[in-house]
């Protein structure tokens, strides 16, 4: 499905740069023009990031038939992970060549891709999760704080709940299901979850969330019991974020859309299908920065 909104005869440059992948579109007449580059997160490796944007300006401009010099006074947004706080936005544009930037963190254009200009709130859970709300033309985000402080009902938190109540099995305090007996076969035994536990990554504790994901579809207690507290986590939030029944409700990452049946149901019943992906949403966020441009508010 081509999700792309339609092109203005001004060009504009989008970016959308994650932990897994940097995608950048240049639009004009006709078909977007895209291509892909590595990671960015500009917190965790700035100067990484900085040269995969780079990179990635230089690809556009060969697919594009264009020069890097042109392209550096076309209005470019650029969703970011990383990018924390309004400082590092100035910094991140005041290392890249592009004479008019917009810099922001990548939710937003997450948010605007699922939700087009409609109210809603979506919640994005894959390695990470945050959780955001578009109502009444104003957004709202919660999370991103990563796996150390946050990061509810992200497939890291199911793969760390897992082996929680796994230990607590061996400590006696609840009876064992299949996904305990799992865990305990995968890493030995106690003593293998805690030296696995003490220097694993997000994605390597994010990596166990499909053995929960599918013992849960065969009714495994433990297993459907971490989903439904994940589930809630998400339920409990959207009233304090503005949502109300016949608002959508966007599940999107890769664990996300897999709570949808431990969701209370007068919830469920609004579950929507994203509009359109982070670029789409960069897109439009970069047209809206032109305009803003073209009328003196940019």
């Amino acid at each position: 499905m081509n999700d792309l909104p339609s092109q203005h005869s001004a060009p504009v440059i989008a970016i959308d740069g994650g932990g897994t992948r940097c995608r950048l579109a240049l639009t004009s007449n006709g078909a977007p023009v895209v291509v892909e580059v590595g990671s960015v997160n500009v917190t965790s490796d700035f100067d990484a990031a900085i040269d995969q944007l780079s990179r990635g300006v230089h690809k556009l401009a060969t697919q594009a038939g264009r020069r890097v010099e042109d392209l550096a006074t076309v209005p470019t947004y650029a969703g970011l992970a990383g990018v924390m706080d309004t400082a590092m936005g100035r910094k991140v544009a005041a290392a890249l060549p592009q004479k008019h930037i917009r810099v922001e963190d990548d939710r937003h254009a997450a948010l605007r891709g699922a939700l087009g200009a409609t109210d809603g709130v979506m919640a994005h859970c894959g390695t990470g999760s945050f959780i955001a709300a578009q109502v009444a033309g104003k957004s709202r985000f919660v999370g991103g704080w990563g796996a150390v402080l946050g990061d509810p009902a992200s497939a890291q938190w199911v793969g760390r709940r897992a082996l929680t109540l796994t230990l607590d099995v061996v400590d006696g305090l609840r009876a064992p299901s299949a996904l305990s007996e799992h865990m305990l076969k995968a890493f030995t035994n106690s003593a293998g979850i805690v030296a696995f536990a003490a220097q694993a990554r997000p994605a390597d504790f994010g990596a166990l969330a499909p053995a929960v994901t599918q013992l849960a579809s065969d009714k495994d207690s433990m297993a459907t019991q971490i989903l439904t507290e994940a589930a809630q986590s998400i339920a409990d939030l959207l009233p304090q974020l503005g949502w109300t029944p016949g608002m959508a409700l966007c599940l999107t990452g890769g664990i996300g859309p897999l709570y949808a049946p431990y969701l209370p149901g007068d919830i469920a019943a609004h579950i929507s299908a994203p509009l359109g992906a982070p670029l789409s949403g960069a897109i439009a966020l970069a047209q809206s920065y032109r305009d803003a441009l073209e009328n003196g508010a940019g």
